[in-house]
């Protein structure tokens, strides 16, 4: 491992010294990966622009996010810039492999080209997911296996999505409500149970690393990480699953309803997401943790359900008395029927 740390390390060292210029593009591309982002761009989706292209990059991001906390925590690996100080342009409390910018850019980016269906989109999709790699490498927050790690699983967890959309979707879809809040709620019980597992296999972290001095942020970040995901994960199966049982609300409208939509719904998740965050207290960690839980939660639940039922009320949009279209692959292809 220590062969592939110090390669790694030429090679940051190497891209900053002889392209300093990148420095701004590439800081900017990395931040195109944080969590701030994606709340603000996947509730415009699912609001405004294509409600089942929303859903469907926000479960991939719930489970991205889950997936990648319990494996940073399994593995524990540190950071370039926590061996060499000098080469972090760019600063990470959590554990490195795999990256999570990284991850998210390969199961999202390849989504959304399979769901625009366009050459153009795929070149996007895979010139973005090599730009996020470089920018992680250049600011010295993640070693190449780091990257290569997060694009493997953000594969594989894509093409797990693709696998359950073709064959099991529609069987789901089918069952009755109760069946399939209890699958909603089994399934973050179940990624539960593995990172208690986990932590219970691997036990304390090793303080005579050369970067014990992250350990206990890192340890804490890993906490709060998975139970972020695990919240959002919960929040987002309930209310997709409520919302199609209940609402049927449609993204159709004016320029004029959806800004209106957009900004009413953003200012509460903001309010949700962020004023609590005001209030909560971050000590102890034992109250921090289901109140963390709690925040995310409401904010996700917020989203999903009750933004488009308040969206209804105020005459935001319009309810469709048709069952909702299921999204189904056959062939390669979307297909929607």
């Amino acid at each position: 491992m220590d062969v592939l740390y110090d390669a790694s390390l030429e090679a940051i060292r190497w891209l900053q010294a002889n392209y300093p210029q990148l420095e701004a593009a590439l800081a900017f591309i990395s931040q195109l990966g944080r969590f701030e982002v994606f709340l603000a761009v996947i509730p415009l989706i699912y609001w405004t622009i294509d409600k089942r292209l929303g859903k469907h990059l926000a479960y991939l991001l719930a489970l991205s996010n889950v997936v990648n906390a319990v494996v940073k925590h399994a593995l524990r690996l540190p950071r370039p810039f926590w061996l060499d100080g000098d080469v972090g342009l760019d600063e990470e409390v959590q554990y490195g492999l795999p990256s999570n910018h990284v991850q998210t850019a390969a199961a999202l980016y390849p989504f959304v080209a399979y769901w625009v269906r366009r050459t153009w989109a795929w070149v996007v999709a895979v010139v973005g997911i090599l730009l996020m790699a470089l920018s992680r490498l250049f600011l010295g927050v993640h070693f190449l296996q780091d990257v290569a790690a997060g694009a493997l699983i953000g594969l594989l967890l894509l093409a797990g999505y693709l696998i359950w959309l073709r064959y099991f979707q529609e069987p789901f879809r089918n069952r009755i409500l109760g069946q399939r809040l209890l699958f909603i709620i089994l399934l973050p019980l179940f990624f539960t149970v593995v990172y208690l597992f986990v932590r219970l296999l691997i036990g304390a972290p090793d303080g005579d690393v050369a970067w014990a001095g992250h350990l206990p942020a890192a340890e804490r970040q890993s906490v709060e990480d998975v139970t972020t995901g695990l919240a959002i994960l919960f929040s987002l199966g309930i209310g997709f699953i409520m919302e199609a049982s209940r609402i049927h609300f449609v993204v159709d409208g004016s320029l004029l309803r959806r800004v209106a939509r957009y900004l009413l719904g953003i200012a509460v998740t903001l309010l949700l997401w962020r004023g609590l965050a005001l209030i909560f207290p971050d000590e102890p960690l034992w109250l921090a943790v289901p109140l963390r839980f709690l925040r995310y939660f409401l904010a996700g639940i917020w989203v999903t359900y009750y933004a488009p039922a308040a969206f209804i009320r105020l005459r935001l949009a319009d309810a469709s008395p048709e069952p909702e279209v299921t999204l189904t692959i056959s062939d390669g292809n979307i297909m929607r029927g």
